[in-house]
């Protein structure tokens, strides 16, 4: 099994536009900048909404997506569920939604704190977990201690951030910067939790069923906090239609390149393109919000990739 991408939840593929005949590691790379400028431009909302009001808009936007593509199969899907009193198959698709909803939450909070690269890097531990966990070569602990070592420079001294740059605060008695990186690491829990469970729900339900149900799960779940912290500036026609770009940018675009892309490439080949995401990350942090990284960050970036991309390159799957 090679690394999975993020949340790259949308509905089916014929929302999005039809897709010509570039090269498949261009869609790789579209799908990669796709979702990081979803991500700055994310980060750029969080002074008015804060980072819980930024999710909720990009959870209600992305449900919104899939339940108007794939609402009815769903509603179906629940009452043969119900009917049949299969209640491990609708918990399967209740935990994948929390998953998706903490997932999404703990990300945003971290890019609230730490810069957009070294969350994307962090995160990436979940995916790199679950390649190395599907395999038992004595080469998986070497990448283990690549990435292990590529986390450590990106945390001693603090994870650092943009000079002027808008944070959120400490958290728990955690410093700004030692919080961040704890949101990252349960986002990137979550990204091992969510491969499992996506692939768990779509064994349980047809199309994209089981999709809109965990869309409409994670929305609810991030709807208090996220008007706990945005309040009546949620519903101001400007944000809205960025929380909408926002929305089409890390879900719908991402998914429809990706999902061509795998046609046309193993999916070993396709991990290891997609372990480049934190290095775009990093440039696309750099490019929107000055987040400008020490050396040794981009050494620790660099060494992340190359397990994650070793890892998926000698998988099994």
């Amino acid at each position: 099994m090679g690394l999975k991408a993020p949340d790259r939840t949308a509905g089916p593929t014929r929302l999005a536009p039809r897709v010509g005949p570039a090269p498949a590691s261009a869609l790789v790379l579209g799908g990669i900048v796709s979702v990081q400028l979803g991500a700055g431009l994310a980060a750029r909302l969080f002074a008015d909404l804060g980072p819980a009001g930024v999710t909720g808009l990009r959870l209600w936007w992305s449900a919104l997506i899939v339940a108007v593509a794939g609402g009815r199969p769903a509603v179906r899907a629940v009452r043969a569920v119900v009917a049949s009193h299969a209640w491990r198959d609708l918990a399967v698709a209740l935990a994948f939604g929390v998953v998706l909803g903490v997932m999404n939450f703990s990300i945003y909070q971290s890019f609230a704190r730490i810069p957009l690269g070294v969350a994307v890097t962090i995160e990436f531990l979940g995916p790199l977990a679950v390649a190395v966990a599907s395999s038992r070569r004595p080469l998986d602990a070497a990448w283990v201690a690549l990435a292990a070592a590529g986390v450590l420079l990106l945390t001693e001294g603090g994870a650092g951030q943009a000079d002027g740059a808008s944070r959120a605060g400490p958290v728990l008695g955690l410093s700004t910067e030692a919080a961040g990186v704890v949101f990252a690491l349960i986002a990137a829990t979550c990204w091992a939790a969510y491969i499992m469970l996506s692939r768990a729900t779509g064994r349980r339900f047809g199309g994209s069923s089981g999709l809109v149900i965990a869309m409409v799960v994670a929305a609810v779940l991030v709807t208090a906090p996220a008007i706990a912290a945005a309040g009546p500036a949620l519903i101001r026609p400007s944000l809205l239609a960025v929380g909408c770009v926002i929305g089409l940018l890390s879900s719908v675009i991402p998914y429809r390149l990706e999902l061509e892309a795998l046609r046309r490439v193993p999916a070993r080949v396709f991990g290891i393109w997609m372990s480049l995401e934190p290095a775009v990350a990093a440039l696309i942090g750099l490019a929107l919000l000055g987040e400008s990284l020490l050396a040794r960050q981009w050494l620790a970036i660099g060494l992340v990739i190359g397990a994650c991309a070793g890892a998926a390159r000698h998988s099994t799957a």
